[in-house]
Formats: structure tokens, sequence, C-alpha cells
């Protein structure tokens, strides 16, 4: 059973499905929980702490994502291949995902500054929702980086540059699938289309 502050999460963001941030209440939120929303503040210290909170677990959560993906079996290609699809489905399917990934945040959700904000919360939790939110930029390294992680193991080798010129370019694949859906043949023909030879 999650606890407090997950089914907080969890409220805040059934409620993001059905109206605009700026409409959602904090005591609703606290209600759909059931918890007091003396609780929510203890957790959040406020209604931005929560969108803060928020978007830090929906990246977490997109990232994770990431991390299974490219542990699926096969070559470097079917891996980043994974990670690029996972990538347009996680934006397809969550919008603060796909804010994050595009800069592009719409009148309908929050938008925490990605900088950090003063943090005096005795949640760690919290702390680290109030520290820097990644941007689009920061997503590409991340994602470009865990994926040279993995598919290079524990020891870079002299193709770690051209494998990460791989990577990156697969990330920016599938973010450009997140604006524009690709045609017939989908994401992953453009990928191995870019990648005609295995990236490792």
């Amino acid at each position: 059973m999650p606890g407090a502050r997950e089914s907080l999460l969890d409220a805040a963001f059934a409620a993001l499905a059905r109206r605009p941030w700026s409409t959602v209440r904090m005591v609703d939120v606290a209600a759909a929980a059931g918890v007091s929303r003396q609780t929510l503040y203890n957790e959040f210290g406020s209604k931005d702490g929560l969108a803060r909170a928020l978007v830090r677990r929906e990246a977490d959560g997109y990232l994770a994502g990431v991390e299974r993906a490219l542990a699926v079996h096969g070559d470097a290609r079917e891996r980043l291949t994974a990670a690029a699809e996972w990538t347009v489905t996680a934006a397809h399917d969550n919008a603060l995902v796909r804010a994050l990934l595009t800069g592009c945040w719409s009148e309908r959700l929050p938008t925490p500054a990605l900088r950090p904000v003063a943090a005096s919360a005795a949640v760690p939790a919290q702390r680290r929702a109030d520290g820097p939110l990644p941007s689009p930029g920061d997503f590409v390294a991340l994602v470009r980086d865990r994926a040279v992680a993995v598919l290079a193991g524990p020891v870079a080798g002299p193709d770690t540059a051209e494998l990460a010129r791989s990577c990156e370019l697969v990330v920016r694949i599938a973010l450009s699938c997140v604006a524009a859906p690709p045609g017939e043949g989908g994401l992953a023909d453009l990928v191995r289309g870019a990648l005609h030879r295995p990236a490792a």
C-alpha cells in the first residue's frame, strides 16, 4: 500500500488529468488521497512544492523506463530502439513527461521553475524535488549517458565516443517523433536507418 506521499502524488496526477493545474485545490487532493490537508502541507509545503514533487516523480519514472528499455535482450540497435519507443510512448501517455522532454508547458500544467528553489523541508524527498529539475537538454544527456553506460559496459573503449554520438542521435530522433509522429515504418525504421551498422 502506498504511503501518504505517493497517495497524494497519485491524487494530484489524477486531478491534473481532469482539470487545469490552476484549478486543482489542495483540499481536494488531500481528500482524494484520504489524508488531512495538514499532512499534504507537511509533505510538500505548498502547492508549488506539490507541483515540483509531481514533476520530479514523472521525470524519475520516465528515466526508470529508459533503463528498463535498455535492459531488453538484443544488440545495441534493438536496445536503443526500445528506449526510443519508450520515450515516444511515455510522452504520448503523460503530459508532464511530454512537457519535460520538449519544454512546451501548456496552461493546463503546473510550470515549476527548472532551477532549484529554497528548500527548508524536513522531508528528504521534498528537498530533492526542490532541487533543479531537468531541462530538455538535460534529458538528452541523461538518456545518452545511461545508454552508453549500459551498452559500453564497465570499461570505456576507443569506440565510446562513436557510441555516445549514436545514442544521442537516437534520443534526438525519438524527441523529433514526439513533436511530429513518424509515418509508415514508424520510429523503429527511423532508428534502424540511422544506425545502419550496430552502435556497439
